[in-house]
């Protein structure tokens, strides 16, 4: 997961009109799907996240892995933070699943990721877990400032969170040369490219501040705030910052 110059600034609340979005009304769950251009059993992975990523309840990711790439084709948008993310989940499951294609939803459960019935069944539990929660994520636009407002009603029992700022581009067309999907051309939906921590968040109100020409560098379609207990535990909330 790549780094970036963004900052945590501490910053007042802004006397602005705020979008919060309640953990069991508004945010999404999030799903990752952990995918390979080297694996033959992907791309019906591949094609029902761009299903989901369809759908306004739910915050779909692709983030291809890269330990298929001795199977003869180097995955061109692979990273190796992300093969190492999916194995943190399986060790914090302590159940030593780590294949592909994976969904982890709600930073919680696993699933087939080309298995419909599964995911929905996850996506529900995952949606069950968010209700208990007392979370909103606030997102205030002052100029060429984004803010990002965190706060809980709960605060003595949320756990330590990781504030992560991810960016993804929409839908990414690759033709794969060799390995088990060769001569294929396979069709890549919010495809992670950079997932960077901004701060901790302990469950009292917290502000983010990231400067907007930031937020839209590079060739990305989409950006989205993230607030997951410790680095790869529960999803605590989502939102998705509308700058595009």
């Amino acid at each position: 997961m790549k780094t970036t110059g963004i900052r945590q600034l501490a910053v007042a609340l802004l006397a602005v009109t705020v979008l919060s979005l309640p953990a069991a009304a508004g945010q999404r769950i999030v799903v990752e799907l952990f995918t390979s251009q080297g694996c033959s059993a992907c791309p019906p992975a591949d094609a029902l996240l761009g299903r989901l990523a369809e759908r306004e309840d739910l915050l779909a990711l692709s983030l291809p892995i890269d330990y298929w790439d001795f199977l003869g084709w180097k995955d061109t948008l692979a990273d190796p933070a992300f093969s190492e993310r999916q194995r943190a989940y399986a060790r914090k499951r302590d159940d030593s699943k780590v294949y592909t294609p994976q969904m982890v939803i709600g930073g919680i459960n696993h699933a087939v990721g080309s298995n419909l019935e599964q995911v929905e069944d996850r996506i529900e539990e995952a949606r069950a877990a968010l209700a208990k929660r007392h979370l909103t994520i606030g997102v205030v636009e002052n100029g060429d400032t984004i803010t990002v407002n965190v706060d809980g009603e709960d605060a003595q029992n949320v756990p330590r969170a990781t504030v992560w700022l991810v960016f993804y581009r929409g839908a990414v067309p690759v033709k794969i040369g060799r390995g088990e999907n060769s001569g294929r051309t396979v069709i890549y939906h919010n495809v992670v490219r950079e997932m960077t921590p901004i701060g901790m968040w302990h469950g009292t109100a917290a502000s983010f501040e990231l400067p907007r020409s930031e937020l839209m560098r590079g060739t990305n379609d989409g950006c989205a705030v993230l607030v997951q207990a410790k680095d790869t535990g529960p999803m605590l909330g989502a939102a998705v910052l509308g700058l595009w």
